[in-house]
């Protein structure tokens, strides 16, 4: 679930998720109220997803391609 006063995500590269993942995270630790740690931790699993879904898209698009160079590799006449 996102927190529905969030930036949307998708406009941002992986290093602006990744800075506000770590600043979030620093903050949840500092909070001393559980309901603000709550509001927090919606939003770090969020950015937690979004990040994670990059990374698998792309892991996905790199092993597509591998898969591609090796057929050229085997040529069985």
């Amino acid at each position: 679930m996102f927190h529905p006063l969030a930036e949307d995500v998708t406009k941002l590269k992986d290093a602006e998720i990744e800075a506000k993942i770590q600043s979030l995270s620093r903050k949840y630790w500092q909070a001393r109220n559980p309901m603000l740690q709550q509001q927090v931790a919606l939003l770090l699993e969020g950015y937690n997803q979004e990040l994670q879904s990059r990374r698998a898209k792309t892991w996905e698009q790199q092993r597509q391609n591998v898969d591609k160079g090796l057929d050229k590799l085997i040529n069985v006449n």
